[in-house]
């Protein structure tokens, strides 16, 4: 990539705060649903990092947080179906009241796998929080608990999202150019 990040953006879909004043009323509505309770972050990386960062700073209750990296894209821009644990949890979670958070949510296929995955385990509950939801590109049954926006099915970077593992530390939302990604 030469010159700016910019540059490879067409258009920015959600604006910085957009994004941070939505986080705010994510962050609000889990206080309010999980009043009295612990929730229990899990973090799917790379891509949730910056929101699950600015979201648990908006939760006033006690939680606890941990990763797993799955993998279902390989190097493509799409997925392959095949879902793969790289890293797994680190604590037990039964009894807890799970809520994971992803970036995205478009194919369903990782979240899905990671949902049946995790409810083996013996969780309380287990609620899905994501920034953005692409409902057009489902290719299984699985909807959010919380939703920050419905996106249009274009490839987006910023906010964690990356393309090529680029374009994470923009702070927005983009719509990146076909030419970056059709190279």
């Amino acid at each position: 990539m030469t010159g700016t990040m910019q540059d490879g953006i067409a258009r920015v879909l959600v604006s910085e705060e957009t994004l941070q004043q939505r986080v705010r009323e994510l962050g609000a509505q889990i206080t309010a649903d999980y009043r009295g309770k612990k929730p229990f972050f899990l973090g799917v990386l790379k891509g949730c990092f910056v929101f699950m960062a600015d979201l648990i700073r908006c939760v006033d209750l006690p939680c606890s947080l941990d990763f797993m990296v799955l993998s279902s894209y390989g190097g493509g821009t799409s997925t392959s179906g095949a879902v793969e644990i790289r890293k797994d949890l680190t604590r037990d979670i039964a009894g807890m009241d799970v809520i994971i958070v992803e970036d995205i949510i478009d194919s369903g296929i990782t979240l899905h796998y990671l949902r049946e995955y995790l409810s083996r385990r013996n969780p309380a509950s287990i609620h899905i929080v994501t920034l953005l939801n692409k409902p057009e590109c489902r290719r299984t049954e699985i909807e959010p608990d919380y939703s920050g926006f419905t996106i249009p099915d274009a490839f987006v970077v910023g906010y964690g999202l990356d393309y090529a593992e680029e374009y994470r530390n923009l702070p927005y939302i983009g719509v990146l150019k076909p030419e970056v990604y059709e190279k």
